[in-house]
């Protein structure tokens, strides 16, 4: 069985996109500029720890599932 896989950037896109959120909105509530946010989504770059767990709360996801994780 096959199954589509998202690099993670593209998850949070994704889940972002769903949310109605701009990138400024999600880089205000998580206290980062709007160019990380890009940097995260296009993958030149990947969030730290403590941004990835504030990301996961706003965005309603779960760390592995924004890290395109399947579950266990």
């Amino acid at each position: 069985m096959s199954r589509q896989t998202h690099t993670s950037g593209e998850t949070i896109r994704r889940h972002r996109v769903a949310r109605r959120l701009t990138q400024v909105q999600v880089a205000t509530a998580i206290g980062v500029k709007q160019a990380t946010i890009s940097a995260w989504e296009t993958g030149t770059a990947r969030p730290s720890t403590g941004n990835l767990l504030a990301l996961a709360q706003l965005l309603g996801s779960s760390t592995d599932d924004l890290l395109g994780r399947e579950a266990a």
